[in-house]
């Protein structure tokens, strides 16, 4: 049965835990309903766990369809099938106590499937594309459910085709190699010590890696190079052991995180002429100051070679 509120507070849906209100917000509780929402037409988003989304901390004239409750799995052999709202860390258990590998890199990711083949997320030399079969998604112009092998998804690096042409991601069959169990654990084990040392965990809310790394070098070292660790606006702060994150140090607002992020784009434009391209995503309402600075740093980071 699917639930649908209005003028819902999103806050507490997201990672960053910041947010006002949107004008409706409905959660299906199957793929049969999802799609049965999507073809009204009505809704502006389809979301997920909301694990790189910063919302406008003003209320949001927009309709958002939250996949979190679309959570179903079933592994058979190699192969893993998985729902668009089944998060990552569960999978990636699930997979290693089925002595397969290749889902490693997900124990330390709050997002869910639908987002992560989206964005084609990666870690620790390892990303979605690496493994996926291919995906059932909904195309919005013309209200159909297409199935896409993995060529015709076209990954690259924080990139799929599904991003490109505004496809919903609705379930994916990927398939894994067989591994010994416990070697798997210890690889988890690794990158759970690896975000804990260079990563804040959500005691500090936080959306993940604020920028993408440019052509050949890495955001977050043009960062740190530009000596933005600790620096402040009002309760957001960069992160002291990683110049790519920010952190929600106490009822931080969108306005903050956002100038935040305007300082540090035009510090890394300023010293090395590289326009940073922002990671997540924002949603709130056109021609607000906010909505502003962030085309500003959309527009531009888009105009440079890739």
């Amino acid at each position: 049965m699917i639930e649908i509120f209005e003028n819902y507070e999103v806050k507490k849906h997201t990672t960053f835990k910041i947010g006002g209100k949107v004008k409706k917000a409905a959660f299906p509780s199957d793929i049969k309903e999802l799609v049965d929402l999507l073809k009204t037409g009505e809704y502006d988003y389809v979301l997920g766990n909301c694990s790189n989304v910063l919302f406008s901390s003003e209320n949001i004239d927009k309709k958002i369809i939250f996949t979190e409750k679309i959570n179903s799995y079933f592994i058979n052999g190699c192969r893993v099938h998985v729902s668009c709202g089944t998060r990552g860390p569960l999978i990636s258990y699930e997979c290693q106590k089925n002595s397969l590998s290749g889902f490693e890199f997900l124990i330390g990711f709050p997002g869910s499937f639908g987002g992560m083949i989206y964005m084609n997320a990666s870690a620790h030399n390892q990303s979605i594309s690496d493994c996926i079969v291919s995906a059932d998604v909904y195309n919005p112009e013309d209200k159909n459910i297409l199935h896409l092998k993995k060529d015709d998804l076209g990954f690259k690096y924080r990139y799929s085709n599904a991003a490109k042409k505004n496809y919903i991601v609705l379930s994916a069959e990927f398939e894994l190699k067989k591994g010994v169990a416990e070697n798997i654990d210890e690889i988890m084990q690794r990158n759970i010590e690896f975000r804990k040392t260079h990563q804040p965990s959500l005691t500090y809310p936080n959306a993940g890696s604020i920028f993408k790394n440019p052509l050949n070098d890495s955001a977050g070292r043009l960062l740190d190079l530009c000596e933005l660790k600790g620096t402040k606006v009002g309760g957001a702060e960069v992160f002291k052991n990683h110049a790519n994150f920010i952190i929600n140090i106490g009822e931080a607002t969108s306005q903050d995180v956002i100038t935040l992020m305007y300082k540090m784009y035009s510090k890394v434009r300023e010293k090395y002429t590289i326009e940073l391209n922002p990671e997540i995503k924002y949603i709130g309402n056109e021609g607000t100051k906010e909505a502003k600075l962030w085309e500003i740093m959309t527009v531009n980071s888009a105009m440079m070679p890739k």
